[in-house]
């Protein structure tokens, strides 16, 4: 896709998000899918797929201190939609974010649902997943590991994966003060390695800093993902707007874009979840 014709705002497809420059304002854009059997089950309740569907968007734009313009939603008609549609409006009430319009569709089985998400950026340059320097800290505003123990039962952590919540407020806070930045949802090993891989840059990790929802499965818990904490990148010394983990350091770039101490990880298809 990348040897299509690009905006420039497209940020070469590196990133989460596109960033357009509409007269004095700065919009951020971005589009996710979910489909079933990959990112929902076929019996799930599609009150918590709607609100996922919304939560996971919204996500991208917090890691790039977005305020929420509006969403566009690709439906397929089928099972509870009504349901759907509860889900649906639980989330955009809950994140003060209009319903803008898209497209419903009859078809088969499996379903499968898209959304587009329009920001405005609070702060300019808009982060980036390509900012990272050596020099900086890794930081982590939460723990990892939250939706994997919700997606096995854990009534705790139930609702970490049912229905997650997009760090808006911590994203427009973060945003003036970070290098880099990015939400971690397809896993915390596997995102560092892109935020690594765009900067050009030597992440490593601290494997003692890194807080986990099960310590005991602490393996498990920076690969599986479905997170969505920001992981960011700023000077060690840099007074930070909010509480975070400092889980590693920026260096200059060496044989292996991502350590985990001294483990030298190169390959992205053993870190994280992958499509294709």
């Amino acid at each position: 896709m990348r040897s299509l014709p690009l905006h420039s705002g497209a940020r070469g497809l590196m990133d989460d998000c596109a960033v357009i420059d509409l007269g004095s304002e700065t919009f951020v854009v971005t589009h996710d899918m979910m489909a079933e059997g990959t990112h929902f089950r076929a019996d799930a309740d599609m009150a918590d797929v709607a609100w996922k569907l919304v939560a996971t968007n919204l996500s991208d734009l917090a890691a790039k201190g977005a305020e929420p313009v509006g969403v566009l939603l690709g439906h397929m008609l089928g099972r509870d939609d009504a349901r759907f549609l509860d889900g649906l409006r639980d989330a955009l009430e809950a994140f003060t974010t209009p319903l803008l319009g898209g497209d419903t569709i009859a078809a088969g089985a499996p379903r499968a649902f898209g959304l587009t998400a329009i920001g405005r950026a609070s702060h300019v340059p808009v982060p980036a997943r390509s900012g990272a320097q050596a020099g900086d800290g890794v930081f982590l505003t939460g723990p990892v590991g939250r939706a994997m123990l919700g997606f096995a039962g854990d009534p705790e952590h139930r609702a970490a994966f049912d229905r997650p919540v997009p760090r808006l407020a911590k994203g427009r806070a973060l945003a003036p003060h970070v290098s880099a930045m990015m939400d971690v949802s397809d896993g915390l090993l596997l995102d560092c390695w892109r935020m690594a891989e765009a900067s050009g840059v030597t992440i490593t990790l601290d494997p003692q800093a890194i807080p986990v929802a099960d310590p005991a499965q602490f393996d498990k818990c920076i690969r599986w993902g479905d997170d969505y904490e920001l992981l960011f990148t700023a000077q060690p010394a840099a007074a930070l707007p909010i509480p975070a983990h400092r889980i590693g350091t920026v260096g200059a770039r060496g044989p292996a874009p991502l350590l985990l101490g001294e483990a030298l990880l190169d390959d992205p298809a053993s870190l994280g979840y992958r499509h294709g």
